[in-house]
């Protein structure tokens, strides 16, 4: 699998523009990570969101371990680690939930931050406060560049406290509507033709082109 790098650069950093291919392996490795998740006592919509995180977590690296995603031995999944939204930041001013690294990109620019974040929310499309911080502590962290401002694609996941993903994806366009960000709304993904995969597109200033976010609404039923 060949790991893009063309396109524009960020200042202090190379601008990491992942290709359809590489977003979809990512999110696969999600879906995959997820079911070995669910096999872990105690998970479910009452336990800590940072204990899912972990388990998730835990859960990609044994998908990628296992031999049955192809890209197993291209992609590395690290603690969440404190990070800086830019290189003249003194001090960390974020947290990555999921952190990505490519080991071509790695090779080819010697980049020690992450090549691709994921974040991880609650939600569910009923609960107005939980779609709100879905927007305000999960997308804009990305639109305003705190994550992965000098890339082309970031990531996030929902899990899913009550509701589907439709109802989820509903409930966090009503509130972007509500600010009238609608040109903002989630759609149905353009790599993944399942339902729990939507995504959507976000205006930056820093740099100038537009951050894509894939979104993976996860359920707590084994199906």
């Amino acid at each position: 699998m060949k790991l893009p790098l063309d396109g524009p650069v960020a200042i202090g950093r190379p601008f990491i523009d992942l290709k359809p291919e590489i977003a979809t392996a990512i999110m696969r490795t999600v879906e995959a990570g997820w079911a070995y998740a669910l096999k872990s006592p105690g998970l479910g919509i009452k336990a800590n969101e940072v204990a899912i995180t972990e388990k998730i977590r835990d859960g990609m690296r044994c998908a990628l371990n296992s031999g049955i995603l192809s890209w197993g031995g291209a992609m590395m999944v690290p603690p969440g680690t404190e990070s800086r939204s830019r290189p003249d930041v003194p001090a960390p001013d974020g947290r990555t939930d999921i952190p990505i690294y490519w080991i071509e990109i790695f090779i080819c620019d010697k980049d020690h931050d992450p090549h691709a974040i994921i974040e991880c929310k609650r939600v569910a499309g009923n609960n107005t406060r939980l779609c709100r911080e879905y927007v305000k502590e999960g997308m804009d962290r990305f639109r305003t560049g705190k994550y992965s401002g000098n890339h082309s694609t970031g990531f996030m996941i929902g899990y899913l406290i009550a509701g589907d993903a439709s109802t989820a994806a509903r409930g966090v366009n009503r509130h972007l509507n509500r600010k009238s960000r609608s040109e903002e709304n989630l759609k149905s993904s353009g790599i993944i033709q399942e339902q729990w995969a939507w995504e959507s597109s976000h205006p930056r200033m820093q740099p100038a082109c537009p951050i894509k976010l894939h979104h993976a609404f996860l359920s707590f039923e084994i199906v």
